[in-house]
């Protein structure tokens, strides 16, 4: 299996947990991808529908990809009068078949479907909608944090049309 880049496309929540007793919430999602983890922008609209339209970006190597298990999301909350946040939930993705579908075809593209928010007492409310792409044998170039593979160009895919609409 070889190293590549795994993109992911933060579209939106609904029905998530309101962690504020008064105020807007303003939710972010801080994405784990083994020892990697990127903190999203926060978040437009309300608690009944949240969005991001984000794309994030993990560099893996050979040895990441073949011992990756999933990616982890926790949804936090920024409280309005305090320095601290908010848990609200978390999900997890698991990764095993997008990377190995991946490194077989060359590129493998998930349109944002939803996946369940876990609470703090195991049980689920809302749900999280994200997107996936893997990019074997690429890399980010760390000036403008672009996806640049090693043999071609994937500059035309289907996430291009949900964030430029």
């Amino acid at each position: 299996m070889k190293g590549g880049v795994l993109e992911v496309f933060l579209e939106s929540a609904k029905g998530i947990r309101h962690t504020n007793l008064i105020g807007k919430p303003k939710y972010y999602v801080i994405v784990e991808c083994g020892i990697q983890h990127h903190k999203s922008k926060s978040s437009k609209g309300d608690h009944h529908k949240v969005s991001w339209n984000e794309k994030l970006a993990f560099e893996l190597s050979m040895y990441e990809c073949e011992k990756l298990t999933h990616l982890g999301l926790r949804i936090m909350d920024k409280e309005l009068f305090h320095s601290d946040t908010g848990f609200v939930g978390e999900a997890k993705v698991y990764l095993d078949e997008i990377l190995v579908e991946g490194n077989e075809k060359g590129l493998v593209e998930q349109t944002p479907k939803p996946y369940k928010v876990v609470l703090d007492d195991e049980t689920y409310r809302g749900e999280i909608r994200i997107g996936l792409k893997f990019i074997p044998d690429a890399v980010i170039r760390k000036e403008g944090k672009e996806v640049i593979t090693m043999e071609r160009s994937y500059e035309d895919t289907i996430w291009n049309r949900y964030l430029y609409e």
